[in-house]
C-alpha cells in the first residue's frame, strides 16, 4: 500500500507542475514571419494569437488573396512553433510520458 501512496503522491506533484507549467507557457510567445518578414504572428504557448504586424509595403499592391495568404503561413508557422514549445516544455515535466488531451 505504501508504493501506491507514493505514486499517489508523485502525480499530485506532477500535476501540480503541469498546472504551473500551462500557466506559465499563456505568458511566453514565440514570433513566426512569412513573405521575408512582411507579416509576422506572435502566438502564445496558449495558443492565442497576440499580435499580428503586417508591413504597409504589402498593402500598396492591393493584392489581397497575396496577404491573406501570407497572415495564413504566418500565423500557422507560428501556431506551429508554439505547440512545439508547448510540448517540449511539458515533455520535461512529465518525463517524456504522452498524457492524453496534454498534447
Amino acid at each position: 500500500m505504501k508504493g501506491m501512496n507514493d505514486m499517489v503522491r508523485q502525480a499530485q506533484v506532477m500535476h501540480k507542475k503541469m498546472v504551473k507549467l500551462q500557466e506559465e507557457l499563456k505568458e511566453k510567445v514565440v514570433e513566426a514571419s512569412s513573405g521575408g518578414g512582411m507579416v509576422v504572428a506572435s502566438v502564445s504557448g496558449g495558443m492565442q494569437l497576440k499580435a499580428l504586424k503586417i508591413d504597409p509595403t504589402v498593402l500598396e499592391g492591393g493584392d489581397v488573396e497575396m496577404l491573406q495568404d501570407l497572415v495564413a503561413a504566418a500565423v500557422n508557422e507560428a501556431l506551429k512553433r508554439a505547440k512545439e514549445m508547448s510540448e517540449h516544455e511539458m515533455s520535461q515535466v512529465t518525463g517524456n510520458i504522452k498524457i492524453p488531451g496534454m498534447f
